[in-house]
């Protein structure tokens, strides 16, 4: 999977708004070139008061983010927040199971799925370029993602 097909692949699930941050967005320089996901069922900007539902990350952001180490050609990482018990069933161990004891886990390997590298601890998962063995998966934990952005904007 590349970026394109993930990113054309979120757009058709539904009612999303996909930001791509830019100098022209007003994003910070270190998020250019990355993309947000965020539910938007009224095309009017993205959820009241919640973040992205999923990101695509290309590149590492010094001093918070580089386990991935995304600065290798063509890498990028595709991150989703499927919530603590997704997170449990998919990695064997939840979310406070895995910030107590994360170490042994290799971020930066590619195409497998992954506790984020930052925030697992909040149920999210991710991909690194994403392949054959988790390119499934990633569609099915993509839509998983968006249908709980759905239901925290439905309360």
């Amino acid at each position: 999977m590349d970026q394109e097909e993930i990113i054309a692949f979120v757009a058709a699930s539904g009612p999303v708004r996909v930001d791509r941050a830019s100098e022209e967005s007003g994003a910070p320089p270190v998020a250019w070139g990355d993309t947000f996901f965020t539910y938007d069922p009224g095309g009017q900007g993205g959820e009241r008061g919640f973040g992205p539902f999923a990101t695509i990350v290309t590149k590492d952001y010094p001093g918070f983010d580089t386990a991935s180490d995304l600065d290798r050609p063509g890498v990028f990482r595709v991150n989703m927040a499927v919530g603590r018990v997704a997170f449990t069933e998919r990695m064997g161990r939840s979310p406070a199971e895995y910030s107590v004891e994360g170490g042994d886990v290799d971020h930066a390997e590619i195409d497998r799925l992954l506790p984020h590298p930052v925030y697992a601890a909040q149920g999210w998962v991710s991909v690194v370029s994403p392949g054959p063995r988790t390119a499934e998966a990633t569609r099915e934990l993509l839509r998983l993602a968006l249908e709980r952005a759905v239901s925290r904007h439905r309360g």
